[in-house]
């Protein structure tokens, strides 16, 4: 019995090996750049959250409150208009500015519990 020609050949599994190769560096490349894109966001609200943070007093914003702060400050940072981009950044951080003010005027737990944004400790 004759056998060959039975089977894959050569140039077919070689083929099937590259593209197999390409998609797996296609698909680390998307992914790693989709994870490069998404620190980038998170990154102008976080340093600006941690900056403010030196500020806080035994009662300072609560979560809600600094989850308030992030989703404004980054929503303004993606606008493209650089000008109403700078404004919403600056109105986000005047807005944490006030609730750090705020919070830091109670002096103790009680006081501090009874606002809505502020947090003890």
């Amino acid at each position: 019995m004759d056998k060959r020609g039975q089977g894959l050949s050569l140039n077919v599994i070689i083929v099937a090996a590259l593209a197999l190769i390409v998609l797996v560096v296609l698909v680390l490349v998307f992914t790693g750049r989709i994870g490069v894109f998404q620190q980038g966001l998170g990154g102008a609200a976080d340093s600006e959250l941690r900056a403010t943070r030196a500020l806080y007093g035994e009662c300072h914003p609560n979560a809600a409150a600094e989850s308030a702060f992030s989703t404004a400050y980054n929503e303004a940072d993606a606008l493209e208009d650089a000008a109403l981009s700078a404004q919403g950044m600056a109105e986000a951080k005047d807005k944490l500015n006030s609730d750090v003010s705020r919070c830091r005027g109670f002096t103790s737990k009680d006081s501090c519990d009874t606002d809505q944004f502020c947090r003890w400790g």
